[in-house]
């Protein structure tokens, strides 16, 4: 079995602690390369330094190495690691379209210390990741065992929401949500809930127009081409366990609307899912934890999920 190719992220995060924790679980299950500078491992790690993508060792940490050119201090980010970290992500998409990996799973960035040391120009990994694909949409995906979320805006200001939710953007993620469902996790006929963007999702325009002008119009479109699509619902009725079985993914209008619920049922187990990409593309969700970087005491059930679902949405695939 090809391995996935886990990025390193930050360094001074616990990026790496918690690819070697997941290691430490995985190993016999699921093959594993990490793309980094061995010497930002924590300490007594038992790697293997691999030759190329197919040199798996069945019993250490295998590491493609990369030489930062200097060492990481937990929860200190260092602008001098920004172009090694940047290459990392860069060269694992490319150990997939290769054909040498299954897919990609990123630990966590710090977006400041990449603009700071190298300039970099995206908002985050997804942009990111969207660019290295030439991919015209994707779309952004927090998934755990009880829940699948999509927010068709994500970090704007929420005073921005409306005139950003566009019948194009709404429409674009539907379907691009639509695909992905049938495409990497099997599910032949989507059912896709959709949330309304205001209180009770407009109340039949007593509280905002949008759903009237904007997203029943899109829904009603799309419910004519064939997609099992319900709403505009009232967002705070959709999340309870009953709800939330008529549904295989929610579609939400902005970050907080998507991001609360999941974080709620399951903090430490959220799943980052690009979709849209020419690949399969994971991550933790969560940061880089500077905090408590570097002392032993990350979680990394977040990075084993990712790399689990990575492995699952890699098989559909291939299927």
């Amino acid at each position: 079995m090809k391995p996935i190719a886990i990025s390193c992220g930050e360094p001074a995060g616990i990026g790496p602690e918690i690819a070697v924790a997941a290691w430490r679980v995985l190993k016999t299950e699921i093959p594993l390369l990490w793309l980094g500078d061995p010497a930002h491992l924590p300490v007594g790690t038992d790697y293997h330094n691999a030759t190329d993508p197919a040199d798996i060792h069945p019993f250490k940490f295998t590491v493609l190495a990369r030489d930062f050119g200097g060492p990481a201090v937990p929860g200190q980010p260092d602008p001098c690691h920004a172009s090694g970290v940047i290459a990392a992500i860069a060269d694992a998409v490319a150990l997939v379209h290769s054909g040498a990996a299954r897919a990609v799973c990123t630990a966590p960035i710090h977006k400041a210390a990449l603009i700071d040391g190298a300039g970099f120009a995206y908002p985050g990994h997804t942009e990111y990741l969207a660019a290295l694909a030439g991919a015209d949409r994707v779309v952004m995906m927090l998934a755990c065992d009880t829940l699948r979320v999509v927010p068709a805006t994500i970090h704007i200001p929420l005073s921005e929401v409306p005139k950003a939710l566009t019948a194009h953007l709404l429409t674009d993620t539907l379907l691009v949500t639509h695909a992905a469902l049938r495409r990497d996790f099997g599910i032949s006929k989507p059912r896709i809930a959709v949330a309304g963007l205001n209180p009770h999702a407009g109340e039949e325009g007593k509280i905002g127009h949008e759903e009237a002008e904007t997203i029943i119009p899109v829904l009603d479109a799309l419910r004519a081409e064939g997609m099992d699509i319900t709403g505009p619902l009232s967002a705070d009725t959709m999340f309870h366990a009953e709800a939330r079985k008529s549904y295989d993914i929610a579609v939400c209008m902005y970050h907080d609307q998507a991001l609360i619920p999941i974080k709620t049922l399951d903090f430490s187990g959220g799943v980052n899912v690009t979709l849209g990409l020419p690949f399969v593309r994971t991550s933790p969700d969560h940061g880089t934890a500077f905090d408590i970087a570097g002392r032993g005491t990350a979680d990394a059930t977040s990075m084993i999920a990712a790399i689990r679902m990575a492995s699952r949405m890699a098989d559909a695939r291939d299927r």
